[in-house]
């Protein structure tokens, strides 16, 4: 409706009149055309960019001689090129907007045939690999040899080593799917960014870190705190397993002999010593394994950083042990 009476008195203005009234009504038509068009483009709410969208081709320019018009409806180019100028300049001016990716690993994952099977080869070789090393003869062996034959020796206890490898697979499967029950939290509770950070493949940051052409001290800071983010949530799920298998052996199970009978306090420091040993490993075992990471990738970017995690992972309770021995405050195991 606006746009016709823009129209209407653009026509009047056009009409012939006398000369001095055809400056006025021209004046006053090209006033009116102007308010109207402005009225139009404010009552609508359309920006300028958007009219072309909502059936509004082009505008009109009103001049001093209120006689010609230029980029009216039937000839939109200059409406035309202002919007195009207007969306190039927009589309320039948006920044890239970092993707945060969140890959969830089944729940399952520590029952995969995979992983299970690395699992249970590894725990078998923990426990029975001590037994085949060969011992050196000693003189006390050399007299035993005198006085019994092979038949009175003691056979090779295979128990005991069958159910600590069941121990310690039981115990891995457990520490892996209490990870992934912290990641799915994670994704919950957290930033979308936080929780990125905590899932991060560690590898395969350090890969894309070194093409960024960094220097060899930040490159490795940035390498050893992204994996200290991303094995968090493992050294956590450790702390709570952990912590649960200490409340069982203090609190559930029986005790083998009457000499490990305890009161309830006793069993409550008792309880406290092994859960601050426990954490205290947990901490080691982290920075350790960041620590690691972050020299192993001057080795290689990918394996480097793997096998350097792994080795502070186990070196880290090792050396709270030596260290906390050494200031006479020995953890409990």
């Amino acid at each position: 409706m606006v746009v016709g009476i823009v129209l209407l008195l653009d026509l009047a203005a056009r009409a012939p009149r006398s000369s001095a009234s055809l400056h006025s009504h021209a004046a006053f038509s090209a006033a009116a055309a102007a308010a109207a068009a402005a009225a139009a483009l404010s009552a609508s709410g359309v920006p300028l960019s958007a009219r072309p969208f909502f059936g509004f081709p082009g505008f009109t320019v009103a001049h001093c001689d209120a006689g010609a018009t230029y980029g009216s409806i039937d000839s939109p180019d200059l409406a035309n090129d202002l919007n195009e100028k207007i969306h190039d300049s927009i589309h320039d001016l948006q920044l890239p907007i970092k993707e945060y990716p969140l890959e969830l690993k089944p729940l399952l994952y520590a029952f995969g045939f995979k992983h299970l099977s690395m699992t249970t080869i590894r725990a078998f070789l923990l426990y029975y690999l001590p037994l085949l090393e060969p011992r050196p003869p000693t003189d006390d062996d050399d007299d035993d040899d005198l006085l019994q034959d092979d038949s009175e020796r003691p056979p090779v206890d295979l128990v005991t080593p069958f159910h600590n490898s069941l121990k310690q697979i039981a115990r891995e499967i457990s520490v892996v799917t209490t990870r992934r029950v912290f990641e799915r939290i994670a994704v919950c509770h957290v930033s979308q960014r936080t929780a990125w950070k905590l899932l991060k493949d560690a590898a395969k940051s350090s890969k894309r870190k070194a093409l960024r052409g960094m220097s060899i001290p930040e490159y490795t800071y940035c390498v050893a705190r992204t994996t200290f983010r991303a094995h968090a949530l493992g050294v956590a799920a450790t702390w709570v397993v952990q912590s649960v298998v200490q409340v069982y052996k203090c609190f559930i199970r029986q005790p083998d002999n009457d000499d490990e009978l305890f009161d309830e306090k006793e069993k409550l420091r008792l309880f406290a010593r092994r859960i601050y040993s426990v954490t205290i490993k947990c901490g080691f075992s982290l920075v350790f394994a960041s620590i690691g990471a972050g020299l192993g990738v001057l080795l290689h970017p990918v394996h480097g950083q793997w096998i350097g995690c792994i080795l502070g992972d186990f070196a880290g309770p090792v050396v709270a042990i030596l260290i906390f021995e050494k200031l006479q405050f020995p953890l409990e195991g």
